[in-house]
């Protein structure tokens, strides 16, 4: 990606937190016996090529391979935490991984479209409205299910990393020193935040789907699966074009509702997350380093 901040983000994972740069991503866990363990590793080449620069595509393929470096990370800490007898590798991983996926599309995308459909066939309702409760119930399940997970306390210890994470990233871009009692004193809320991805998601998917019209259900479930990398690619857009232009008094109150969100999915951390976070953020930082 190009050399700028933007390129720097990052993501909570169990007892840890994984930073990513430009050339080269860290992941920070805290272990059983307290000790804060760094795994790095270079960025696949991928993120140097022409490829990130196409607008749209680049989403799609950054995307794709941020899903992929995600799974490894959490696979790492789960290990890490589980220790020998509790592993989590090999073909049971990625078939746990793709069911996980498939779950996901089939609740959040194709469920509310066939909610939609019902309500045309039996309510009578036109497109327009039909389309529109379709994207409602899809917004309205998304930030339940943030919100019902919020509860458990495994996610909530997940959650208050994520705050370490951002408070670490917008005390770094403040110019902060990076040490526990600075780093807690900035927002746990940042705009480049995945939870701001998933609800841009959710509202692109609404305009997208409403522009389709009246569809029998069978074509209306494979356009929702058919357009969900093109609600993505706009979402990406949209992200990146709201971070060039936070200084906007305009954009700052679209970003607004992503921000909000974020009380949802980040927590106060504690003086050790912030510096499993802070470890997280050096040794990328010298990973990039050792790569230029």
């Amino acid at each position: 990606m190009e050399d700028r901040l933007i390129s720097y983000g990052g993501q909570a994972v169990i007892e840890g937190v994984l930073m990513r740069g430009r050339r080269a991503c860290a992941l920070a866990m805290r272990a059983p016996d307290q000790n804060i363990v760094v795994h790095t590793e270079v960025l696949s080449g991928l993120y140097r090529t022409k490829l990130v620069k196409i607008p749209f595509l680049r989403g799609l393929v950054l995307l794709w391979d941020a899903i992929g470096l995600g799974t490894r990370s959490l696979t790492r800490s789960a290990n890490l935490q589980g220790g020998e007898n509790e592993k989590i590798e090999g073909p049971a991983l990625y078939i746990t991984m793709g069911f996980t996926l498939l779950v996901g599309v089939a609740i959040f995308f194709l469920a509310p479209a066939g909610v939609g459909w019902l309500s045309e066939r039996f309510l009578y309702w036109n497109a327009w409205w039909s389309n529109l409760l379709e994207g409602i119930l899809r917004l309205l399940m998304l930030i339940g299910y943030i919100w019902g997970v919020g509860f458990m306390p495994d996610i909530q210890r997940v959650f208050a990393y994520h705050g370490a994470e951002h408070k670490t990233i917008n005390a770094y871009e403040a110019g902060a020193e990076l040490k526990p009692s600075v780093v807690g004193k900035f927002p746990r809320q940042h705009t480049r935040c995945g939870t701001a991805f998933l609800l841009t998601v959710a509202v692109i998917s609404l305009l997208v789907f409403t522009l389709l019209g009246p569809l029998p259900l069978g074509w209306r479930l494979i356009s929702r699966l058919l357009l969900i990398p093109i609600v993505a690619g706009l979402a990406y857009e949209y992200i990146r074009w709201t971070t060039d232009h936070i200084n906007n008094p305009l954009v700052r109150g679209l970003v607004r509702p992503g921000l909000t969100l974020q009380s949802l999915t980040t927590r106060e951390p504690d003086e050790k997350m912030l510096e499993v976070a802070i470890a997280a953020f050096r040794a990328m930082q010298k990973a990039e380093k050792e790569t230029t």
